[in-house]
This record gives C-alpha cells, sequence and structure tokens, in this order.
C-alpha cells in the first residue's frame, strides 16, 4: 500500500448523489414512480441527523523565522548577524464533527482535524459559532473529543458497528471544502481494513460514499440515521475521490472515547508480545493445521504474556473471544484494554489448542524532567517515541508558563536533532547537550521540520 496516496480529510464532493434518484433507483431495483405515491428519500432521516453533524474550524499560531539559515547561531556568529526576531503565522484547517453527547456538548473529531490548534471554533447546521474546549485526544486512534455549550443540541444515536454487512447502504454527511454541510450516499464496500499505514491502530469501514478533503471527523450513517463510522481517510491516486473512502468503526470509537473523558488520553496497556502474520511458509515450516492468526515472534522479559506462559511461535488465534486473523487485529485488540483488564487468549502451540489468561500491565516509557537536560527545558517532560512515530525524542509534556512554550515549542513535538547531531533516543540527546550553553534543536511537527534556539 503506498502510503502517500492515503489522504486524510482536513478540508466530500459538493455534489450530492441521492440514493434514490430515478437512474439509482432503477439499477437497485427499487420501485419505479408511481402518480399518487410518495418517492422514496432519505430526507425524514437526515432532517433528524443532520444538526447533529457540526463544521469544526482551528486556528494553530505557528513561529515563522524570515531566513532559516538565521536559526542557527554559528552562522549568525560567523557573518556576525543579529539574532533574528521571529514571528507569528496563523494556519487554518477546516474538518467534521459528530454530537455524541447533547447533554455534556461532547463532539467527536479526527485529532488530525484539531491537533496543535490553539482555538478551536465549532458551526452548528443553525449557523451558532461555538468555542469549543479539547477534552482529550488519541493520536494513535485518530480520536479526540472536544466540548461545546449543551444548549439545545442534538445528538446521533450510536449504533452497533459489528452488525453491519458489506452491501448496506450508508449516508456520509460532512464539512467538504470548507463549503457548508454536505450529503452523500453509498455502501459498505468491505469491513476490517487494516494494514494500510494510516494510523497505529486500524480496523476500518471502507464505503463508496463519496467523500473528499473536509469530511474528517464527519458522520457515517445508516439508514435509521445511526452512527455506525467516523469518517477519516481516502485513498486518492488522483488528489479527489475515487469511491474508496474509510471510517473508524463506532465500536472502536466509544471504548476511547469513554477514555478520553474521564483521563484526557488512552492509557493504553501492554501485554508484552510482539507478532507477525502467518505466511504460506510459515505455516508449512510449524506444520499448523490452522492457517490464520498471528505468530508471536517475541515475548518481553517479565510482562503479562511472559507470566502467563505464551512463548515464541504459539499461533494467537483469538482473544476474548474476538478472531485473531493478523497482527493487527491483536494490536487492535489489546489497544482498546486497559491497565489491569484481563484478556483470554486462545492460541496454537504446534497443533494443540490451549486458552491462558493475561492480565494486562502498564506501559513504562522513558521519560526526563527537561530542567534535568537542559534548564531552558524547565517545566517539559521529554519521554521516548512510540514506535509508530518518527525516532526521537518526544516533547510529551509543556507548561504554558515555560520558556519553552513561549519560543514556540508545543506537546507532540518530536526532536530529531540537537546541535547538529541526530538523535533518536533520550540517551543519545542526553550526549550531546550541553547544559550550560544554547542548544540548537531540530523539531519536526506533524509533516512540518523547523530548527529552535534555545539560550
Amino acid at each position: 500500500m503506498n502510503t502517500a496516496l492515503i489522504k486524510k480529510l482536513f478540508l466530500s464532493s459538493i455534489i450530492s448523489t441521492s440514493l434514490f434518484n430515478p437512474f439509482y433507483a432503477f439499477a437497485a431495483g427499487l420501485p419505479p414512480f408511481v402518480e399518487g405515491q410518495a418517492l422514496p428519500s432519505l430526507a425524514p432521516m437526515l432532517e433528524h441527523s443532520m444538526p447533529a453533524v457540526v463544521n469544526i474550524s482551528t486556528s494553530t499560531n505557528i513561529q515563522v523565522n524570515e531566513n532559516p539559515l538565521m536559526q542557527d547561531p554559528y552562522f549568525r556568529q560567523f557573518f556576525n548577524v543579529p539574532r533574528q526576531q521571529s514571528r507569528q503565522q496563523q494556519k487554518n484547517s477546516l474538518g467534521s464533527g459528530v454530537i455524541i453527547d447533547s447533554k455534556q456538548g461532547l463532539v467527536l473529531t479526527n485529532n488530525h482535524v484539531i491537533d496543535k490548534a490553539d482555538k478551536i471554533m465549532v458551526t452548528l447546521t443553525d449557523s451558532r459559532q461555538l468555542n469549543a474546549e479539547l477534552i482529550g485526544t488519541d493520536p494513535e486512534a485518530d480520536i479526540a473529543v472536544i466540548k461545546i455549550p449543551a444548549d439545545n443540541l442534538t445528538q446521533l444515536p450510536i449504533a452497533d458497528s459489528s452488525q453491519i454487512k458489506v452491501g448496506d447502504f450508508v449516508v456520509a454527511i460532512g464539512n467538504p471544502f470548507g463549503l457548508g454541510q454536505t450529503v452523500t450516499s453509498g455502501i459498505i464496500s468491505a469491513l476490517g481494513r487494516s494494514g494500510l499505514g494510516i494510523e497505529g491502530y486500524e480496523d476500518f469501514i471502507q464505503t463508496d460514499a463519496s467523500i473528499n478533503p473536509g469530511n474528517s471527523g464527519g458522520a457515517l450513517v445508516n439508514l435509521r440515521g445511526e452512527l455506525v463510522g467516523m469518517n477519516t481517510a481516502i485513498l486518492a491516486p488522483t488528489g479527489g475521490n475515487v469511491g474508496i473512502g474509510f471510517a473508524i468503526p463506532t465500536n472502536m470509537i466509544m471504548p476511547i472515547k469513554e477514555s478520553l473523558v474521564k483521563h484526557g488520553e488512552v492509557k493504553r496497556g501492554l501485554l508484552g508480545v510482539s507478532t507477525q502474520d502467518l505466511t504460506p511458509e510459515l505455516v508449512n515450516a510449524f506444520n499448523l493445521e490452522n492457517k490464520h492468526g498471528a505468530a508471536i515472534n517475541h515475548i518481553e522479559s517479565n510482562s503479562p504474556a511472559a507470566k502467563a506462559g505464551l512463548e515464541p511461535g504459539d499461533i494467537i488465534v483469538a482473544a476474548n473471544e474476538k478472531p485473531v486473523k493478523n497482527s493487527q487485529d491483536i494490536r487492535n485488540i489489546v489497544g482498546l484494554l486497559q491497565v489491569g483488564d484481563s484478556v483470554t487468549i486462545d492460541y496454537y502451540r504446534g497443533n494443540d489448542k490451549r486458552s491462558v489468561v493475561a492480565t494486562i500491565g502498564k506501559q513504562e516509557i522513558p521519560h526526563i524532567a527537561g530542567e534535568k537536560l537542559h534548564r531552558l527545558l524547565k517545566d517539559t517532560v521529554l519521554t521516548a517515541t512510540l514506535k509508530d512515530q518518527i525516532e526521537g525524542v518526544n516533547l510529551s509534556k509543556i507548561e504554558a508558563s515555560s520558556y519553552a512554550w513561549k519560543i514556540g515549542l508545543r506537546p507532540g513535538d518530536i526532536i530529531i536533532s540537537a546541535n547538529r547531531y541526530r538523535v533518536h533516543n533520550l540517551e543519545e540527546l542526553q550526549k550531546v547537550v550541553d547544559p550550560n550553553n544554547a542548544l540548537l534543536i531540530n523539531i519536526q511537527r506533524g509533516q512540518e521540520g523547523f530548527f529552535v534556539v534555545l539560550r
């Protein structure tokens, strides 16, 4: 899969294709128009659903320098150039959201719609514009929850996404290209899409309902007007919609939403296994009768998996009674569990089928207080990056009153070099930082990179 062709939907087509236009009705075998009878229409359902889908606009202030070379203290010293003052530039983006709790004013959207935004504005179908508060985000699943004043809001009922089937009719509602609310229709094209490289946790619904940039965070609903998924990305080899869109299913969204509301983040636990997909070669090598599952290739020492007795070479076929067909399945199942939760693992050792219960443990991520590294990094916390991120050091926490915040650093920024040395982890960063001198760091923020000098 060429991940360059996958587009997250910051900015759906303006042309709404009615599921029940005459040609479509004929092609789908629906009854033709009979004089005196009402035409089939999605309008009654949409009258109830559309007020629960909102438009989201964000603004982010970023530090910009006239010339990137002026960020380099050695360059300025060599040419005797005074320190250049950076200026602020505002970056704006557009997306969609879904009201899922009208009493609390909770709105569901994609993390990439509101990521690092300084201001989030929500526009309702009745044209009200409301400032939103960020409740919590989960970048690995690309899910976020924001909150608006709970005043006369409409919420969408939530469907059990495990009950949807390929061929079911669905409707996508969103904010395409910032044009305003647009409705398109189609069917469920496939279920359980993973391995696309879009998110850390993938279990997508695929649909041919026309969605384009701007539908991110918008609703995918069934014909009862129930939310079955959140539109997130499209396959776009030509840059536009080609009828292959992806939505996160509600059964993946709702446990994450509960954690975000309760904790502001998802506190994922640790099972302690690394797995790989079964191939015909592995099936033959292990002399397996079962041809589907995830093969354990590594067990972390003293992990829940090790304590439960799992071993490399075991083939996981189910977890908590959910079938495991590949590595992504076990990753998704474990990723939705919290520290202390129990997970029942069904597996094969050779052709002997076994079952074991493991208790999910706490993930230990190496971290260091910023002031222990450099005095100007006071009130920050630096952590190792996750395996789905760029290798470097993550600025996981930054106090708004800190020097780091004032010079434009933000939580989630990744340090990829320091004093012109590439750094992959905390240990390498500590070796190249002199706490008594200026610190030149190269930051990666999403798709953008820039230098910052601390002095």
